[in-house]
């Protein structure tokens, strides 16, 4: 079973060079980052990807508004994605489910566990065993 292509989105600095070495360094998965969603949706066909890791509250486009934006594309309309959020309620963690929704990932979290997240709902939907 091959690593999925992540593309990496957050508006913190600090937040991307965590998942940068979590992801790139103690995981070993290909990782490209951009620092908003206004950023990604503008650059989405030079890049390649198989997964979405977005942060959820952004300026400009939220991870939320830019995946719905990224689905609308022909390349990424089966692209799935993952969400990083410090809110972390309930009510919040269910509106962040849906079609292509693999997951949500509460920060802060466990740089090094991070990858193994990832790749067990990137396994499970493989599987067919994501909602």
């Amino acid at each position: 079973m091959s690593d999925p292509r992540i593309i990496h989105v957050d508006d913190c600095p600090d937040i991307r060079v965590l998942v940068k070495i979590a992801l790139e360094t103690v995981a070993g998965l290909p990782l490209v980052q951009f620092e908003s969603g206004d950023e990604v949706v503008r650059h989405a066909q030079d890049i390649e990807a198989d997964l979405f890791l977005l942060d959820v509250m952004m300026p400009g486009l939220t991870g939320p508004q830019a995946f719905q934006q990224l689905r609308a594309m022909p390349r990424f309309s089966a692209t799935p994605a993952i969400f990083l959020t410090a809110k972390a309620t309930e009510r919040e963690l269910k509106d962040l489910k849906g079609p292509g929704i693999l997951g949500t990932i509460t920060k802060p979290f466990d740089a090094l566990t991070l990858g193994q997240q990832i790749r067990a709902l990137w396994d499970a939907s493989l599987f067919g065993r994501v909602a």
